[in-house]
């Protein structure tokens, strides 16, 4: 089932229209500060240069060596991954985010659900989302490299790992890279999903085949514009760090005071397991504030973070009520 967070609209058909705080995503509810965009980054189109300084900056931020693949959000590179090589056997480490294994089948791949890394070897692809989503699992470099000799390719979502100190491929991925791709995204540490920009970074003969799938121009020029900013901005990222730690804290608190336990998660959502999932999402809707049910449980209840303090005013009035 390909559902997803941020389906606020569904939430509004049921409980009707007003105030909301969309909690159903894991995107970053303070996000980075949008200054002025370039003229020409909105007429003309991205340059080669454009987009190879944005390359450069994500380079840098994520400490590869290897090659950067500009895409229109992670979810692109997810469509793309399945058609690097002829279908085969993939195993996907879950649960997890359902559009990996979606992606795969689309084309034609047959897919089987693992509890651990390990447990796939021999397979043609296998993806690990690291930190997973929505559990918070994760996996050392070093684990993962041990596994990567066992399978034809690696494919690591690392959307969630901008909060994870030493958690990344990336710094061990180099341009003689074959087997293994590392999907970054930028829209949800920063905040600004709707710019649709994520990163592949692999080798430079997989990172060739990626930019022809693709096609040109895969990503519009004001994201490019931005995104090179944001991502040289060391002094806000390590500020937004510590506010995430913060405010997932916090609301563990409030989930604690209801009598929900901790399944997992990350400093920009958390996972809980709850008496009745569907009762407690429905009990916060009624305050109008939106979570994120999965269909595998019956207890997992995940929510983002609250943003502004009348966001965080809304959910603790909503608690009060579970």
């Amino acid at each position: 089932m390909r559902d997803h967070g941020g389906d606020l609209d569904r939430a509004m058909q049921r409980y009707g229209s007003g105030s909301w705080v969309d909690l159903s995503t894991g995107i970053n509810p303070q996000p980075y500060p949008v200054g002025p965009v370039p003229a020409r980054a909105w007429a003309s189109l991205p340059t080669a240069t454009d987009i190879a300084g944005l390359e450069d900056a994500a380079a840098r931020l994520y400490a590869t060596a290897g090659s950067v693949v500009v895409l229109g959000g992670a979810q692109a590179a997810i469509q793309l991954v399945p058609r690097l090589r002829a279908p085969g056997r993939a195993c996907v480490v879950g649960p997890t985010y359902n559009e990996h294994a979606a992606a795969l089948q689309a084309q034609g791949w047959t897919v089987s659900q693992v509890s651990e890394p390990a447990d796939a070897v021999g397979a043609d692809l296998l993806t690990v989302v690291n930190p997973n989503n929505p559990d918070g699992r994760m996996w050392s470099p070093q684990s993962l490299r041990a596994v990567q000799d066992h399978v034809g390719l690696l494919v690591v979502d690392e959307s969630f790992a901008d909060t994870e100190s030493g958690l990344s491929l990336a710094p061990q991925i180099t341009p003689d890279t074959s087997r293994m791709v590392v999907l970054r995204s930028f829209g949800k540490f920063f905040g600004l999903a709707g710019l649709r920009l994520g990163f592949a970074l692999t080798g430079d003969a997989l990172a060739q085949r990626l930019r022809a799938l693709a096609g040109p121009w895969a990503v519009n020029g004001p994201a490019i514009a931005l995104a090179t900013t944001a991502m040289a901005d060391t002094v806000w990222q390590d500020r937004a760090r510590v506010r995430l730690r913060q405010d997932a804290a916090r609301l563990d608190d409030l989930a604690a005071a209801a009598g929900w336990r901790l399944v997992g998660g990350t400093p920009l959502f958390r996972t809980y397991a709850t008496p009745d999932a569907a009762k407690a999402r429905d009990s916060l809707a009624r305050h109008h504030v939106w979570a994120r049910l999965f269909p595998y449980s019956d207890s997992w209840l995940r929510l983002g973070l609250p943003g502004t303090a009348m966001d965080w005013a809304q959910v603790e009035q909503a608690f009060a009520a579970v």
